[in-house]
């Protein structure tokens, strides 16, 4: 057995290619050496052409692929690929086995790439890793996700939850849409707009699903998200998530006690001992915390207040958890605590979404998780400047989608 044969083992060729020749080479962009694995195809070979039709090649095309590197050199193949004249006439390139269409690498090294992206390697350090630059990498890793993405079905998909994150620092939004049952992303769109529940509902339907098969959407308390569900979801049930409205309860006690640091300085640094769980304060940040409730009495009613508020999510039995929120209502009105009152507001003018809560108990858990990983993966890779790459690295971290290049080869 000679070094042709073994190469041709090792790339899995079979009739009618071969490895013609290889050589050695001196590197002409760096420093060491470069493989070059020259392919061949036997002579008067009949290829088939989408039709069936076996045909002899009507002439070739000099092609070269980057490969997986050997050792530390880079290889690359070289081929004369042949094209064939089909029965109408037209005339086609044959697709060759160790690459995919319109590609300047073998399926090997993408599938190289993007186990590297799968173990959290950002683009630009795979770029560097494989020698390839950072725009062709996103080429391919886009290709794969595009793939994947047209076999993925959405035909069981009945409860969703919505979110909206940022590309960059405060601007440049795409809202996700989650399965709840399969805890995976189905979709990602451009923009925080009641248009993106039309985009979602649209591909929903182009993958099978069916939009009056959705019976929960789970989000927050969005206007345009509002709209967008009652106009192109109108069967489904509206629940807003528990998380955000833990967060604007939060933010409401936050307003009270900056007001009240207005002029005190025995307030200053206590934001997050007064936001905190109290369970999670150390045993001196409580003692603070008993200190300063102590001295600013409408503080301390904010406080006691939301800790109230907190209990209503312990009642199992949906009806006196309504009930108890109703009350939570009233007694907060009571207190006369501005920031407190448009809380109380807010409540009532969303109570159908914010009750539907205690019925269903469905929440955007699955999204704050998905989000955390996104953007680590945000923070790794110092942002996206391209918001189709960075939806894209959304389906890929979250979306629990099926590949088919040859990793089981690796």
């Amino acid at each position: 057995m000679n070094s042709t044969d073994i190469f041709r083992i090792a790339l899995g060729l079979s009739s009618p290619w071969y490895v013609e020749r290889v050589e050695f080479l001196d590197s002409t962009s760096e420093k060491g050496k470069e493989l070059h694995l020259h392919l061949n195809f036997e002579r008067g070979y009949k290829f088939s052409d989408s039709s069936g039709l076996s045909t002899t090649a009507y002439d070739t095309v000099d092609r070269v692929w980057q490969h997986l590197n050997f050792f530390q050199h880079r290889c690359y193949l070289h081929a004369r690929v042949p094209r064939i004249k089909s029965g109408d006439g037209t005339i086609h390139q044959v697709q060759v086995p160790w690459a995919r269409a319109n590609s300047g690498f073998t399926l090997l090294f993408e599938a190289y790439a993007m186990l590297l992206i799968e173990s959290e390697m950002p683009v630009s350090k795979v770029s560097e890793c494989v020698k390839a630059t950072a725009p062709r990498i996103w080429r391919v890793f886009n290709y794969w996700i595009k793939r994947a993405l047209s076999k993925d079905k959405l035909d069981t998909v009945t409860q969703i939850g919505m979110d909206e994150t940022s590309r960059k620092k405060g601007h440049n939004y795409v809202t996700i849409f989650a399965d709840l049952d399969q805890r995976r992303v189905i979709h990602v769109c451009e923009g925080k707009d009641a248009n993106t529940v039309e985009d979602f509902t649209k591909a929903l339907e182009s993958k099978g699903g069916s939009k009056e098969k959705i019976e929960i959407v789970s989000m927050d308390m969005s206007p345009a998200f509002i709209s967008g569900v009652k106009e192109n979801l109108p069967d489904a049930q509206l629940v807003f998530d528990k998380f955000h409205l833990v967060q604007s309860l939060n933010k409401t006690l936050d307003e009270v006690r900056i007001a009240e640091r207005k002029g005190n300085d025995l307030l200053k640094g206590h934001k997050y001992t007064v936001l905190k769980k109290y369970d999670n304060l150390s045993s001196q940040n409580k003692s603070e915390l008993d200190y300063v409730l102590m001295m600013y009495p409408k503080l301390g009613e904010a406080y006691r207040l939301r800790e109230l508020f907190m209990d209503v999510f312990t009642i199992a039995d949906p009806q006196e958890a309504k009930g108890y929120l109703w009350f939570w209502c009233d007694m907060a009105m009571d207190q006369k605590i501005e920031p407190y009152k448009k809380f109380v507001s807010m409540i009532k003018s969303h109570w159908s979404g914010i009750t539907a809560y205690f019925d269903k108990r469905v929440t955007n858990g699955v999204l704050e998780g998905i989000n955390s990983k996104i953007q680590l993966a945000k923070r790794r890779a110092r942002g996206y400047r391209d918001v189709h790459n960075y939806i894209n690295m959304i389906y890929f971290l979250s979306a629990k989608l099926k590949f088919d290049y040859p990793l089981y080869s690796l």
